[in-house]
């Protein structure tokens, strides 16, 4: 155990580092975005198709993770959107809150991470988990935060409002389209396949953005996090949410760090023995990567779309922060 606090240490650290910077001010809130573009758009890319270039396509795409992966995110969502409406959320609370319990905090945190831990084999799997939550699991959850209607018991209320569902997946897989990051695993499966180098001096810019990624990611997850907290508890004391902020988030937040693991591996332990290939390191890499927690850009996007910020903010906090003991404790279980 000790040996795996000494790789999940640094990382944590970094995440506190970003968060204290922002809460003290020392970071400006306004200069968040700033770092968020550029792990966004040049060095997290660049990691991913380092990290894809380097890894068989078979492992970068293996339909035995998917098989594993996308019934569990979906249970995952299911049961998050039930418990939240039957606590009297409405729709796009209820489906933001779901999206906070379902989707790991893959690409900022995991891949490093888990890289670190586990070795270069460990980059497959996890990215495959990554195209399914962002592309997928995230549309689906963008769609049913749309239900809301202005009278749930009208018939043409329930139309548009399904309408307006499809309409709003329809905008998140567009919105897909304009992310970097799954055309750079893309690319990188492609370079991997093609067995393409690029040259030396367009290697040295991938590699330098490459590696400052792990840091500045992991920096601007906690500024990014402490900035949701504080917009969130600023919009509960302006009386925008009725709801208590802490309403359900320590069973998300339970679900997201126990649930969620242990739904995998169950999944992946039946996959197994119905003759799913699934190989025992990949195996191992989905499980980790379900016990990260939550992602840091649902915050982002929940405010985006005008749930309660402060709800899910405090689910992310609350998994980041456990995340160092539970997840560790995850890693050395599986080890």
């Amino acid at each position: 155990m000790l040996d795996v606090l000494q790789v999940t240490f640094p990382f944590f650290a970094l995440v506190l580092c970003g968060y204290l910077a922002a809460r003290t001010r020392l970071l400006p809130l306004e200069a968040i975005g700033g770092l968020n573009a550029f792990v966004l758009y040049f060095a997290l890319p660049c990691m991913l198709f380092r990290f894809g270039a380097a890894t068989p396509v078979a492992r970068l795409f293996d339909p035995a993770v998917a098989a594993v992966w996308l019934p569990c995110g979906l249970l995952m969502v299911a049961g998050a959107v039930r418990a939240s409406r039957a606590g009297g959320l409405n729709w796009n609370d209820a489906a933001f809150g779901a999206l906070v319990t379902a989707f790991p905090n893959s690409g900022f945190m995991g891949v490093p991470l888990l890289v670190a831990l586990l070795g270069a084999d460990a980059a497959g799997p996890v990215i495959a988990t990554m195209l399914i939550d962002m592309v997928i699991i995230t549309s689906i959850c963008i769609a049913l935060s749309r239900l809301d209607a202005p009278d749930g018991h009208s018939g043409g209320a329930q139309g548009r409002a399904l309408a307006g569902a499809w309409a709003a997946a329809r905008r998140a897989l567009r919105g897909m389209a304009l992310n970097p990051m799954p055309w750079s695993i893309l690319l990188g499966g492609a370079a991997s396949w093609l067995e393409l180098v690029p040259v030396r001096p367009l290697a040295g810019a991938i590699g330098l953005l490459a590696d400052a990624a792990s840091p500045v990611a992991l920096f601007t997850i906690g500024a990014v996090l402490a900035r949701a907290v504080m917009l969130g508890s600023a919009q509960a004391q302006g009386g925008d949410f009725a709801p208590s902020p802490w309403r359900g988030v320590m069973g998300l937040s339970l679900a997201k760090l126990l649930i969620h693991p242990l739904l995998v591996l169950a999944a992946a332990e039946c996959a197994r023995a119905l003759g799913l290939a699934l190989s025992p390191s990949a195996l191992t890499a989905v499980v980790l990567a379900a016990a990260l927690p939550s992602a840091s850009n649902v915050s982002l996007l929940a405010e985006r779309f005008g749930a309660d910020t402060g709800r899910v903010a405090r689910i992310i906090l609350l998994t980041t922060a456990a995340a160092f003991l539970t997840f560790s404790a995850a890693v050395a279980w599986r080890a």
